[in-house]
């Protein structure tokens, strides 16, 4: 009988220790969570979908793979992105700086594509809400009393 209860012991410790180890990268993982900074815009980016917006709620979604291939090239205050779209040879890209924080965006263009260049001499700067995280980020379009519209969303490639 005291072999069984030292081996139903043994066990016993064994799966309280692999809990516990577990228990331990667990809570490692929050500390690690708690300490983050604001992500990075830095890098390069890929737009993958939009979202349509109803009353601030998301109303549809739909990729980007269909329509064209869009990317974004963030250096520390640089920002330049170029469009290619599958049905059409036009050009569209834009060049400008930018700015951020953990919920705003905000792009100033100098210059762009033939298209791009008759929408900055209206307007150059270009105001978002951003939902960003490491890997993600979403630059949300505002109307004027601040309701959401659609955004863009977009993959960190590098």
């Amino acid at each position: 009988m005291k072999p069984k209860i030292t081996f139903l012991i043994g066990i016993l410790f064994m799966f309280l220790s692999c809990n516990n180890s577990e228990k331990q990268i667990e809570d490692s993982d929050i500390a690690k969570d708690d300490t983050e900074v604001t992500p990075s815009l830095e890098g390069a980016w890929e737009l993958v979908g939009f979202y349509n917006y109803a009353n601030n709620v998301v109303v549809d979604s739909f990729s980007n793979n269909t329509i064209a291939r869009q990317v974004k090239m963030y250096t520390d205050d640089k920002v330049m992105w170029c469009k290619l779209l599958k049905t059409d040879s036009i050009e569209f890209f834009g060049y400008g700086s930018y700015r951020h924080d953990e919920s705003s965006l905000t792009e100033i263009l100098e210059f762009g594509s033939a298209f791009m260049n008759e929408v900055i001499a209206e307007q150059q700067e270009f105001n978002f809400e951003l939902s960003i995280s490491p890997n993600r980020f979403e630059q949300i379009e505002l109307d004027d009393d601040g309701n959401r519209i659609y955004s863009e969303n977009y993959v960190r490639i590098e």
